[in-house]
C-alpha cells in the first residue's frame, strides 16, 4: 500500500508542479502586489508595502457601487439568465418532431454553431458595424421600415448601451448552452413521455415533470460556469464600449485594466483582482452547497 502511494505521488508530481507554477505562484504574487503601491513606472524598484490601503480605497470609492452593479446585475445576472432561457428555447425548438421530420436538425445545429465558432473579437466588430449610427445596418433597416425617425447610437446611448452589450454576449455564447441542453434533451427516455401520454398528461405537464428535471443538472453546471466566465470577462465590454460612455458600462474587469495599464497602478489593480476572486470563491461555495451539489455530482 505504501509503495502504491509513493508511485501515485511520483506520477502526480509533474502535474502538481505545473499547477503550482501556472496557478498558485501567480495568485500568491498577485496577493503580495495588492499590498504594495507598485506602479508600471517603478517595476524595477518595486512597490512599498502599504498594507490594506488599496483595498480600503477601492471599497470606499464612490465608483465601487456602480462597478458592482454593472458587473453583478448587467454583465452577469441578466446576460446569464437570458442565455439560459434562450438556450433552453433553442434546444426545445430544435428537438421538436417537426424539425426532425423536415430534416432540419442538422441545418439547425450548423446554424447554432456559427456564432459560437466566431471569435469574440470578430463578433464584436460585426456587431459594432450593425449597431453603428447613423449608417449601421440595424439603423438603416429601422429607419427604412419607419420604426424610428432618427438613427440610434446603440453603443453610446445610455438607454441602449447595456442591452446592446448583452445582445453581443448572448449571440456569441448561447450556442454552447443550446447544444449542451439539446444533448441532454435527447437523452431523456422516450418511454417516459409515452407513459405520460397514456396517463393523459398535457404538454406543459410533461415539460415541468419530465423534461425540466432531466435538464436541471446540466442547467446548474452551465449556470455556474457561465457566471464564472461572465463575471471575469473583459473583452466584450472593453471592445464594444471602452467602458463608456464615460464610465457608464465600466465593470470590475475593465476597472482592473484601467487602473493597472492606464493609471499604471498595478498594486491597486491587483487588489481589485483579489476582491473579484474572493467574490467568486464565496459564490461558488454557496452555489455548490445550497443549489447544485447533487446536480453537479450527477453530471460529473
Amino acid at each position: 500500500m505504501r509503495g502504491d502511494r509513493l508511485f501515485i505521488t511520483v506520477m502526480l508530481g509533474p502535474a502538481l508542479i505545473i499547477l503550482a507554477l501556472f496557478y498558485l505562484w501567480p495568485m500568491v504574487e498577485n496577493l503580495r502586489v495588492s499590498f504594495t503601491d507598485l506602479t508600471l513606472l517603478r517595476l524595477r524598484v518595486g512597490g512599498q508595502w502599504i498594507g490594506l490601503a488599496n483595498y480600503e480605497e477601492f471599497l470606499t470609492s464612490p465608483e465601487t457601487g456602480r462597478l458592482m452593479m454593472n458587473t453583478f446585475i448587467w454583465l452577469t445576472a441578466i446576460s446569464v439568465a437570458v442565455r439560459l432561457l434562450l438556450g433552453l428555447a433553442i434546444a426545445l425548438i430544435v428537438n421538436t418532431p417537426l424539425v426532425r421530420h423536415l430534416k432540419l436538425a442538422t441545418i439547425a445545429r450548423i446554424a447554432i454553431l456559427v456564432p459560437w465558432a466566431t471569435p469574440p473579437v470578430v463578433a464584436i466588430i460585426i456587431w459594432r458595424w450593425l449597431l453603428e449610427a447613423p449608417d449601421g445596418a440595424l439603423n438603416t433597416v429601422l429607419v427604412t421600415l419607419g420604426i424610428i425617425d432618427t438613427p440610434i447610437a446603440f453603443l453610446s446611448d445610455l438607454r441602449t448601451v447595456w442591452p446592446s452589450v448583452i445582445a453581443i454576449v448572448v449571440w456569441n455564447t448561447v450556442p454552447l448552452i443550446a447544444l449542451s441542453l439539446l444533448a441532454s434533451l435527447q437523452a431523456v427516455p422516450a418511454d417516459l413521455y409515452e407513459a405520460a401520454e397514456l396517463d393523459g398528461a398535457s404538454r406543459s405537464a410533461k415539460f415541468w415533470h419530465i423534461t425540466l428535471p432531466f435538464l436541471k443538472p446540466t442547467m446548474v453546471v452551465l449556470g455556474l460556469t457561465s457566471v464564472f466566465w461572465t463575471f471575469n470577462n473583459f473583452v466584450y465590454v472593453w471592445l464594444a464600449t471602452g467602458a463608456g460612455p464615460g464610465t457608464f458600462t465600466n465593470v470590475l474587469a475593465t476597472e482592473i485594466y484601467i487602473r493597472s495599464f492606464v493609471d499604471f497602478r498595478l498594486g491597486y489593480g491587483a487588489a481589485i483582482g483579489i476582491v473579484m476572486a474572493l467574490i467568486m470563491a464565496v459564490f461558488g461555495y454557496f452555489y455548490f452547497r445550497m443549489i447544485g451539489r447533487r446536480q453537479i455530482e450527477e453530471v460529473l
